[in-house]
């Protein structure tokens, strides 16, 4: 069916208004521009719509007062949904969301609703709008929109943030340390390409004692890299690359008194060195994993013992004296010496020590045992007092003799009565 026009006899030509800006802000009933109606809420070949709050709706002119194929480009340039009805609103034709453009037209005209054709054309940008979409991660390459990592530079303390965004960024400092925000200001996307092509250790620190793989810190060794990714709570390494030339990492652990438990981040450190003044006894509880440690306990014993273990009941432990390094292996169960003889050697060499902290001593009593006591002289320490020394001249007692004083035998022992 068609209708002519009251005025020329013709077929009635589709809309003659060309372009309408529409201000949405209630329901709104459009007429045909038609018999000289311009001037009221009008249907134009093209209308650009915003709407000023969310559930309005655009109802359409009746359908037989016009012909089929009568049509209008509805685009929502507005930043709320709306809705495009067909006469007095009684049915949805289509909705227009933020961006997106819909051509409705008529396909049956029989009453005043019809019934309508929709071809949406979208809110897919064009192609000549790549490089407006393009942001940190993505570069503009012609008509589409690509992967980008730019390489920037570090050479002094930092904090990132995020323009480091997908960044690859390179360390060419000596030794340093740059910072991770809180975890929350970056959010659960957020990673950057961390390269340490510098000449010393690179620390990386995070904020307020979150953690980056279960710690607070991580070394970067010159040659070393990795994704640095965000969680929103906590920081986590992706392919992080250990050095050939930097094989050993070492672990700083703070101990007081009681038990601690190293996560398997920390103990994955080949160093590990005990730092503190002792309160009391101190256990540390490794994982139970086959592994090779270098222990070094240098705390404040005041007369406590530092025990490492694996926590498995009935398994061997270590106790590490105070100002002393073990080399241990774990076994998955047990903690070992790492050495108990040495083959093939034809000497074992010690360090001079002290009256206080013999070269040779024992486990549970550090002041107690042999050290260097001079030039040509050798020294024997109880409870951290000299109590005799060796030299070429002979034996000399220098400390209480049963409690009724020292005595010399550097002369030798006339009669056998002291």
């Amino acid at each position: 069916m068609s209708y002519n026009s009251p005025f020329t006899g013709n077929v009635v030509q589709p809309t003659d208004v060309s372009y309408r800006a529409v201000t949405l802000s209630a329901n709104t009933q459009l007429e045909w521009p038609i018999n000289g109606n311009a001037t009221d809420d009008y249907v134009a070949r093209i209308m650009q719509v915003t709407a000023t709050t969310t559930g309005l709706s655009l109802y359409m002119p009746p359908a037989n007062q016009t012909s089929v194929g009568q049509d209008s480009l509805i685009r929502n340039v507005g930043a709320n949904s709306f809705s495009v009805k067909d006469f007095e609103g009684v049915n949805i034709i289509t909705t227009v969301a933020p961006g997106e453009a819909k051509y409705v037209y008529v396909t049956t005209n029989a009453t005043e609703q019809g019934t309508w054709g929709i071809i949406a054309f979208g809110a897919g940008a064009s192609s000549v709008d790549a490089a407006t979409l393009a942001g940190y991660g993505l570069v503009a390459s012609g008509l589409t929109l690509n992967q980008s990592h730019p390489v920037i530079g570090l050479s002094a303390l930092t904090t990132f943030s995020n323009t480091q965004r997908a960044q690859v960024s390179m360390w060419s400092g000596g030794t340093g340390t740059v910072t991770l925000p809180l975890a929350a200001t970056l959010g659960n996307n957020w990673f950057t390409m961390l390269k340490n092509n510098g000449t010393g250790t690179l620390t990386v620190n995070t904020t307020s004692s979150q953690l980056i793989d279960g710690s607070t810190a991580k070394n970067f060794q010159p040659g070393e890299s990795a994704f640095i990714i965000c969680t929103g709570t906590a920081y986590v390494t992706v392919g992080y690359g250990v050095s050939t030339n930097f094989a050993f990492s070492v672990l700083t652990y703070p101990v007081t008194s009681g038990s601690y438990t190293l996560t398997a981040s920390e103990a994955a450190n080949n160093i590990h060195k005990y730092t503190g003044t002792l309160s009391g006894p101190v256990t540390v509880n490794y994982p139970p994993v086959v592994n090779l440690y270098v222990v070094s306990n240098q705390t404040s014993a005041g007369g406590n013992t530092l025990t490492i273990t694996t926590g498995i009941v009935g398994s061997a432990t270590v106790q590490v004296p105070p100002s002393a390094q073990a080399t241990l292996i774990c076994d998955g169960t047990n903690f070992l010496n790492a050495n108990t003889v040495q083959v093939g050697a034809t000497s074992f060499q010690l360090i001079d020590g002290s009256v206080g902290s013999p070269s040779l001593q024992f486990a549970l009593e550090t002041n107690t045992g042999l050290y260097r006591a001079g030039l040509g002289q050798v020294g024997f320490s109880i409870l951290g007092i000299q109590i005799l020394d060796i030299n070429s001249a002979g034996l000399n007692i220098t400390g209480d003799v049963e409690t009724t004083g020292a005595g010399n035998f550097i002369g030798g022992i006339s009669g056998g009565v002291f």
